[in-house]
């Protein structure tokens, strides 16, 4: 059975380091320091969640749907991902007026989130 790899030592909390893979086949071993994805220090939660993000091809609405949660909730979802990445999400009052109005001609946020989104500002 194979266990979901950890990035954190569970005594020290320190990073820890890959050094060695095996092949599941031939048992070939390979020893050096390799590095962990930036994806790897996500919780199954966030990863599941990036995982029906992209399934849905990004589209915010399809994604509230699919996981039953409002559109503030997806927003502060995709913001926690992207800070846990190690990136800086925009901030509150770069809110784009265009991608705004867009979102609500095509249906993908309410009327009441579009005011919201803009009051941010």
């Amino acid at each position: 059975m194979a266990y979901p790899v950890i990035t954190n030592c569970p005594v020290c909390s320190n990073a820890l380091k890959i050094t060695k893979l095996q092949c599941t086949h031939c048992q070939t071993t390979i020893e050096n320091e390799f590095e962990f994805s930036s994806f790897s220090s996500l919780s199954k939660e966030q990863l599941h969640f990036i995982e029906v993000f992209l399934v849905c091809r990004g589209n915010i609405k399809e994604v509230e749907k699919e996981l039953g949660i409002s559109y503030p909730t997806v927003r502060g979802k995709l913001t926690d991902i992207i800070t846990s990445l190690g990136y800086e999400p925009k901030k509150k009052n770069e809110v784009d007026e265009k991608k705004v109005v867009t979102m609500l001609s095509n249906g993908e946020i309410s009327a009441e989130e579009a005011i919201r989104l803009l009051k941010e500002e």
